[in-house]
């Protein structure tokens, strides 16, 4: 099988300036015609340290792909390293040049003098057309695919599409591979592991990978074959044998986020939600509303953070709140169920809690939250206690409300 490695080229990547968007792209593109990565390598500006990460690729991958590095600056040095790793000068290209110029002359510019040095290509390779004024570089060496491509996204993107695509589908031959996603959420990655069993051991085909982002735990499905034929089929057993592992905690797949998933739901059903938030803010409504045809299942919200606004604004009672508090079950099953009364929905969420970093006791810790989920079958209530820091807490506060909802629509 073909296997790639990226070079990310860029002090800014190192010192945190610049998120790597670049390899993410990269690998994610290439894994869809057959090719995955085998290495990524982030290195500084400086010609001994990119022809030391080129090496190092070339070692362990069929094609190299490095991004960066190509500008007209003192530190845009990717053209003189891949020169030194070929072995090679760097030659002046009058037809780069030319377009260089013209660049500058559609802008009514003159071209600085520094630019020129974008013109030079090491011997032997090859220019790939840009939308800007760093054209890419191709270069062979026993057998191995080497190319340069820009930093800024819009260009490396676009170069990419059009002038590696096509060739690197070849070059793949008939290997396929296919990517599924499933996306889980309410258990942690070590539980989910704990279930999937051997199921993620390293070398398997299909190969099942486990990323974090935010709460959302996803799964990836990496299936290879000789044709897609057999890479789909042998995907479908294994999506089928994790579903039925993990059963409730898979909630979508592809790059669904629950709130899509949760609209969805509401919207086929026909069915309707109002929230009330305590310290959460508004964030369950804004979760909810971010999905383009909301009005359809979103009725009303209440953001209602003082004890008084709780009873003013929603109804519950004064006394209650004074006997148990208003982080409470009590508090939170009577937020949901003014909330679904006043608004006239079929369901609605209340969620009360202490967010932190103040406001905590030794019976109600910081992350102590309670989110409950009302309909005309009852109100389910969770007690939650979530860790790290207030924005966490917040953002897991309505993730979970938003999987109670789905769990109450999909029973």
């Amino acid at each position: 099988m073909k296997k790639a490695s990226i070079v990310s080229v860029g002090n800014e990547l190192l010192n945190g300036q610049t998120v790597n968007s670049n390899a993410a792209h990269l690998g994610a593109e290439l894994l869809t015609i057959g090719i995955p990565v085998a290495g990524s390598f982030t290195v500084a500006d400086e010609i001994d340290s990119i022809v030391r990460s080129l090496e190092q690729a070339c070692d362990e991958a069929d094609v190299i792909i490095a991004t960066g590095g190509l500008g007209p600056t003192d530190d845009d040095l990717t053209r003189q390293a891949m020169a030194k790793f070929l072995g090679v000068e760097l030659e002046l290209h009058d037809d780069l040049l030319e377009k260089i110029q013209h660049f500058f002359n559609r802008l009514n510019r003159n071209m600085p003098e520094r630019n020129k040095i974008q013109a030079y290509i090491p011997a032997g390779a090859a220019a790939l057309p840009n939308i800007g004024t760093a054209p890419g570089i191709r270069a062979e060496l026993k057998g191995k695919l080497l190319f340069a491509l820009p930093g800024v996204p819009q260009e490396m993107k676009r170069m990419f599409e059009e002038s590696l695509l096509p060739e690197l589908r070849r070059f793949a031959g008939g290997q396929a591979v296919v990517v599924r996603k499933l996306k889980c959420f309410g258990a942690g990655e070590s539980t989910i592991a704990e279930l999937l069993g051997d199921a993620m051991e390293r070398g398997r085909n299909p190969l099942v990978n486990c990323t974090v982002s935010s709460g959302i735990i996803t799964l990836h499905i990496i299936a290879s074959a000789e044709n897609e034929t057999q890479a789909q089929a042998m995907a479908d057993r294994q999506e089928k044998s994790l579903r039925n592992t993990l059963g409730e905690l898979v909630y979508g797949t592809g790059d669904q986020s629950l709130e899509q998933v949760v609209g969805e739901a509401l919207a086929r059903q026909a069915k309707t939600v109002a929230v009330a938030e305590s310290c959460t803010g508004g964030l369950l409504a804004k979760l909810l509303t971010d999905i383009p045809g909301a009005s359809r299942y979103f009725a009303h919200g209440w953001i209602t953070y003082s004890n008084e606004a709780k009873a003013a604004e929603l109804g519950v009672p004064a006394d209650l709140i004074e006997k148990h508090g208003a982080v409470s079950e009590q508090v939170a099953e009577s937020m949901a169920r003014c909330a679904r009364r006043k608004a006239g929905t079929d369901f609605a969420i209340g969620i009360t809690g202490i967010a932190g970093p103040g406001g905590a006791t030794e019976q109600k810790p910081t992350g102590l939250v309670y989110i409950s989920v009302d309909s005309d079958q009852g109100c389910d209530t969770e007690r939650c206690l979530f860790s790290y820091d207030r924005r966490f807490v917040r953002l897991r506060s309505a993730q979970t409300a938003l999987n109670m909802l789905r769990q109450k629509l999909n029973n």
